[in-house]
C-alpha cells in the first residue's frame, strides 16, 4: 500500500497564555526521512501529539491521505508512533504488551513475534518490562510502533538511551523502511545522527517553523564559499587574499569566499601549488541549528 501524503496545516496550540505551537504547516513526502529539530520546549512533541490526536489543537489540521487520525479506518496500519517516551506496565512481559495492542487493533498475534525479532528483542520476549534498560524500552517502543506495519512513522527521540551500536541500528532500520516508500518523521537531539539519517530537516523555534529544507540545502546555504586543501596553504592564502578573496581557516581546510572555484584553481596552478581538495564548503548541521534556534528554548 502506498504511503499516504501527510499534510499539516496551521497547527496551533495554546496552553493558557503560552503559545506552544504557532501556525505550523508542512507536508511529509513518502519514501523520505524528515528530521524534526528544536530546543527543549520548542514545540516538537506537542506538534506530533496533535498530529495523532493525543493533544487537541487550538487551530489547524493534520491529515493522512486527506483523513484525520481519529477518522482513519485502520489507524494502526496507517500510523505508528513513539511520542513522549515509552511507558509500560513494569510487571508485564514484553510479548504480552504487544499482544494486548495487537488484539485491540485486530492484528494477528504472530506479528508480535515478528516485530520483536525485527528490533532485536526476541530473546527478551518473556522478560518483564520493568527490568528493561532504557535502550530496551526504546526498542520495545519501536516494536509497538511497527506492529501494524504502518506506512507512516512519527518517532519522538527513538534513539534515546541507545548505545552507539543501537543508534546505528536505528538509522539502518529507518533508512530501510524509508526505502520501502514509508513516510518517517523523527525528532532528535542527536544532530550528528540526524545529518546522517535524514533527507530533509524541519527546525522549530518557539513554536514556529524557521527552516524546512534538505540537509544539503541547509548546510550548504549556511556556509557558502569553497573548501580548499593544498600543498602550501599559507602561500596560497596570501595569493588568494591578494586577488581579493576572503580566506578563513576551517577544520583541516581553508574556506575561500569572494572568488569562483575556477579562479582558485588557476591561482594555485600559476603558483605551482598542488591542490588536494577543492569543493563547495558546507557547514555542520549543529552550527546551522544553533544559528536558527539562538534563544529559542523555553524550558
Amino acid at each position: 500500500m502506498p504511503s499516504p501524503t501527510v499534510v499539516v496545516r496551521g497547527l496551533t496550540k495554546r496552553f493558557g497564555e503560552q503559545l506552544a505551537v504557532d501556525d505550523v504547516s508542512f507536508e511529509l513526502p513518502p519514501g523520505r526521512v524528515v528530521g524534526f529539530l528544536g530546543p527543549n520546549g520548542a514545540g516538537k512533541s506537542t506538534t506530533m501529539r496533535m498530529m495523532i490526536g493525543l493533544t487537541t489543537p487550538s487551530a489547524g489540521t493534520a491529515t493522512f491521505g486527506g483523513v484525520s487520525f481519529h477518522d482513519l479506518d485502520d489507524p494502526a496500519r496507517t500510523v505508528g508512533s513513539i511520542v513522549d517516551g515509552v511507558g509500560y506496565h513494569p510487571g508485564r512481559r514484553a510479548i504480552d504488551e504487544l499482544r494486548i495492542s495487537a488484539t485491540t487493533a485486530g492484528i494477528d498475534r504472530a506479528r508480535c513475534d515478528e516485530v520483536l525479532h525485527l528490533v532485536g528483542l526476541q530473546e527478551a520476549a518473556t522478560k518483564r518490562a520493568g527490568r528493561f534498560s532504557l535502550g530496551m524500552r526504546q526498542r520495545l517502543g519501536l516494536a509497538q510502533a511497527l506492529l501494524g506495519d504502518p506506512q507512516v512513522l512519527l518517532l519522538d527521540e527513538p534513539a534515546n538511551g541507545l548505545d552507539p551500536e543501537g543508534i546505528h541500528w536505528v538509522r539502518q532500520l529507518l533508512r530501510h523502511l524509508a526505502g520501502q516508500g514509508r513516510t518517517i518523521l523523527v525528532s532528535s537531539h542527536l544532530l550528528g545522527e540526524i545529518s546522517r539519517l535524514a533527507d530533509e530537516v524541519m527546525v522549530i523555534r518557539r513554536g514556529r517553523l524557521v527552516a524546512n529544507a534538505s540537509v544539503a540545502e541547509l548546510t550548504g546555504a549556511a556556509a557558502g564559499g569553497t573548501a580548499l586543501r593544498s600543498a602550501d596553504d599559507a602561500s596560497l592564502s596570501e595569493r588568494l587574499r591578494a586577488a581579493g578573496a576572503e580566506v578563513t581557516p576551517g577544520e583541516g581546510h581553508l574556506v575561500v569566499g569572494g572568488i569562483a572555484p575556477e579562479e582558485v584553481g588557476h591561482l594555485a596552478l600559476d603558483a605551482g601549488i598542488a591542490i588536494y581538495e577543492l569543493r563547495p564548503a558546507v557547514a555542520e548541521l549543529e552550527d546551522v541549528f544553533m544559528e536558527l534556534t539562538a534563544g529559542g528554548g523555553i524550558s
